[in-house]
């Protein structure tokens, strides 16, 4: 699993590639806070993502509560199969509106 986050203005890229499991949850969520507490806008991109389990959703979901919270921006600007596929399985496509774009 690799998690790249790169800063622009006063938004943040996090990029995550490979697996968003429980084994590696805790560095995806260490990159997602610090791009919470830094910037206005989050952008997450998935389009790398081959297996996504319960923990990885439970991520991604928090980041968006606490994104609301924070009263900042987040868009998951690209989703890969594997995300999409536990999306519908989990019956969660409505929390991830991006799915439409």
């Amino acid at each position: 699993m690799d998690i790249d986050t790169k800063m622009e203005k006063e938004a943040c890229t996090v990029r995550i590639e490979g697996e968003m499991t429980i084994y590696n949850a805790i560095e995806i969520k260490k990159g997602l806070d610090q791009c919470l507490g830094s910037a206005g806008e989050i952008r997450i991109d998935l389009s790398r993502v081959t297996e996504i389990d319960t923990s990885g959703v439970q991520i991604l979901l928090l980041a968006k509560r606490e994104a609301r919270r924070l009263k900042r921006g987040l868009k998951i600007v690209s989703h890969s199969q594997a995300t999409r596929s536990v999306y519908e399985l989990y019956n969660l496509a409505h929390h991830f509106e991006d799915l439409r774009a």
